[in-house]
């Protein structure tokens, strides 16, 4: 199938108020020029270098939305807040003051996600739940990070019944964040490939999906 047909079988199956951010690491630029020729805007890089050269090849597409979906190392992140209209993976309250301190100097508010661990997983990062309730008062003293929401990954292995649940849970922490602090965490990043139906089903805002548009990656 093309990736024309992949992206109309996926749209088939989702709400339109779900937004389709199509992962093009390691996809060239002829790919993504193919995917949104069919009408998507959003595109979401974990590497910073190879983002920059697809950038600067596709210089005229200026209504690409651009998410970073990778884990951030500070050496990279004065250019993730350049080059990034959305961070997914703002993952420790460490990081997310220093990038609210890059932003300030910069005058940029760019929109992120906190990524946050529900299960335990040694490959992943992000905060658990008592972690993030103890830095909640000071992430809501951040004044240029636009925190809207919760991202999540889930770990290998999960029955459906573990990735239904985990992605209720999460969607419940945004919830109850929202109510009880000054943040307003709207949007779900979750579900990917192989479980973003699942994740739609318990509220997911954006879908994060690669494989299932581009086909298997090198």
């Amino acid at each position: 199938m093309t990736i024309a047909e992949n992206i109309d079988k996926i749209l088939s199956k989702i709400p339109s108020s779900v937004r389709l951010v199509a992962v093009s690491k390691k996809k060239s630029v002829t790919a993504i020029k193919e995917a949104y020729n069919y009408g998507i805007r959003d595109f979401a890089e974990s590497r910073v270098q190879e983002a920059l050269l697809k950038q600067e090849e596709l210089q005229e597409y200026q209504d690409i939305c651009w998410h970073f979906i990778g884990h951030i190392q500070t050496n990279k992140a004065k250019k993730i807040l350049e080059k990034f209209d959305y961070i997914h993976s703002v993952d420790s309250l460490k990081l997310a003051e220093y990038l609210d301190k890059l932003a300030a100097k910069s005058s940029i508010f760019p929109h992120v996600c906190l990524q946050v661990k529900l299960l335990p997983d040694l490959n992943k990062y992000g905060w658990e739940i008592m972690e993030l309730w103890q830095d909640l008062p000071k992430l809501e003293s951040l004044n240029h990070l636009k925190i809207e929401g919760l991202m999540t990954i889930l770990p290998l292995g999960l029955s459906e019944n573990e990735c239904l649940e985990t992605f209720a849970k999460t969607k419940e922490l945004a919830v109850t964040i929202t109510e009880k602090s000054s943040l307003q965490l709207k949007e779900l990043s979750m579900g990917m490939s192989n479980d973003y139906l699942l994740a739609v089903e318990k509220g997911a805002t954006m879908i994060r999906l690669g494989t299932i548009i581009f086909g298997e990656r090198n």
